[in-house]
């Protein structure tokens, strides 16, 4: 488990734009199984996750449409909360980061970890925003 300290700032660049931060299975489970489209980021402390997935998320939410709720776990860190979202996430294997859009809770679009490493945060918001337009 990674330390508070290290985890802290990390977490708050993706609270700090309004996302809701889940710490238990439970608050996951309530947070995917609504109504509407809920965006789930396991974050982390990778490079891709600071480079790319975290600056790609919070620019994808800057077009017309955009999930109704915008959630994050911590991998490493919210260990039950994270393996809670992982069983919602199949077919896809684990891997962090990475980001899961559900709408009315199934999951609609998923961006594995191979998917954001190498890639900008542009683009990981470009992918984000033409699944925004198509499903919320």
């Amino acid at each position: 488990m990674y330390p508070e300290s290290i985890v802290m700032p990390m977490k708050a660049e993706l609270t700090a734009a309004g996302f809701e931060d889940l710490t238990t299975p439970e608050a996951v489970n309530a947070a995917i199984n609504t109504n509407g489209t809920t965006l789930v980021v396991i974050n982390s402390v990778c490079g891709c996750a600071a480079g790319a997935a975290r600056p790609g998320v919070k620019l994808s939410l800057t077009g017309a449409k955009h999930p109704s709720k915008i959630t994050t776990v911590f991998a490493g860190f919210d260990t039950e909360a994270v393996a809670e979202a992982r069983k919602h996430f199949a077919p896809y294997p684990p891997s962090s980061p990475c980001i899961a859009l559900f709408k009315d809770g199934k999951l609609v679009h998923f961006v594995e970890r191979h998917h954001i490493e190498g890639r900008s945060a542009q683009m990981i918001a470009d992918n984000l925003k033409m699944a925004y337009d198509e499903l919320c």
